[in-house]
């Protein structure tokens, strides 16, 4: 069967008949449903086949057969591709909401390529319990770096579950420059704080809450989606408007860091003066208290040396001369002789 699709997918497509027949078909989860693409009866070698386009899969082809009469059939467990009178049909047994997307009937003759009908079928599950979803915008003004917490409110019906399973929660964001949205964060299983009211028929409420901490390329609108059974449902969207430093506040930045800078400077220049007035004080003390100390040593020594001094005193003593000393001694050369020596020291 692959081989068989790979082969159509290398053909050359021609273009779609006038009469393509393309419909609508709306069917409940669980129900059969039966898709009918005509069938020109002809010994040619003309094949017919049915595909099926779903998003996000690639093409399937489910079943194909002759143009002629030909008893094969095509069978999966919940799909079934046969002839019948003149057509070629394609049965889908108890539907499921996978099975919703496009069906085409392609006929190939000659290795060209012709869509024959186009069916679009989608498969309505139950209704969903999800009753609101509601989306407050953030109290305070958004500057870039602060944190922002989104909330999303989930009103549900919480007696009535026609699907299994927790709601799944998905954020989107849309640019200021209107892109399309792009998906930026899922809640897990415990996501939510849900509160239940004891009143009767009273909606549960869930909040989810998304934060992050923003600068300006996060500014434009948050949608909030719920997907439950089958559907989505997205909220009102947030829009985060962040503001911007506008150019007073640009010049207003620029004059206190220059005042700043500016007090910074004049501090070290204070700082160096005084550090060098008291350096130089410093030094001014240093001396003199050494000149004084050398002058008052030199007047210790030299009061310690005057102390120190022995002063003596000679005591002369006149001595007649004897006779003899007359008569061998001329005046002239008589000498006076010491007697003795007195010392005095002074305390």
């Amino acid at each position: 069967m692959l081989i068989v699709f790979y082969s159509l997918l290398m053909l050359r497509v021609g273009r779609c008949t006038d009469d393509l027949n393309f419909e609508m078909k709306t069917v409940e989860v669980g129900h059969d449903v039966t898709l009918t693409c005509a069938r020109q009866k002809s010994w040619l070698s003309t094949k017919l086949f049915w595909i099926r386009l779903v998003s996000g899969n690639m093409p399937e082809l489910l079943g194909g057969t002759h143009s002629f009469d030909f008893d094969g059939v095509n069978k999966t467990p919940r799909i079934t591709a046969k002839q019948g009178d003149g057509t070629f049909l394609l049965h889908v047994s108890e539907a499921q909401l996978s099975d919703t997307g496009l069906y085409y009937c392609v006929t190939v003759k000659s290795l060209h390529m012709t869509f024959v009908g186009g069916t679009f079928l989608r498969i309505q599950g139950p209704e969903p319990d999800v009753t609101a979803v509601i989306q407050l915008p953030p109290s305070d003004r958004v500057r870039p770096g602060d944190s922002v917490s989104l909330q999303c409110s989930v009103l549900s019906d919480s007696q009535n579950k026609p699907c299994p399973g927790d709601h799944s929660v998905f954020w989107f964001r849309a640019g200021s420059d209107e892109s399309d949205p792009t998906f930026i964060y899922s809640h897990g299983n415990s996501g939510a704080e849900c509160e239940t009211s004891l009143e009767a028929r009273s909606p549960q409420k869930c909040v989810y809450s998304f934060s992050k901490n923003v600068s300006s390329s996060d500014a434009g609108t948050y949608y909030c989606a719920v997907a439950t059974c089958g559907e989505i449902l997205f909220g009102n969207g947030t829009k985060l408007d962040i503001e911007g430093l506008n150019m007073w506040d640009l010049q207003m930045a620029t004059i206190v860091v220059f005042l700043l800078c500016a007090a910074l400077v004049i501090s070290l220049i204070v700082i160096s003066y005084l550090s060098y007035t008291m350096k130089k004080k410093s030094c001014g003390c240093c001396n003199g208290a050494v000149v004084e100390t050398n002058a008052s040593d030199g007047q210790q020594r030299q009061q310690r040396a005057e102390e120190s001094l022995t002063y003596s005193s000679a005591t002369f003593t006149k001595r007649k001369p004897r006779k003899a000393d007359r008569k061998t001694v001329k005046p002239a050369e008589a000498k006076m002789t010491y007697s003795d020596i007195r010392t005095f020291v002074r305390d």
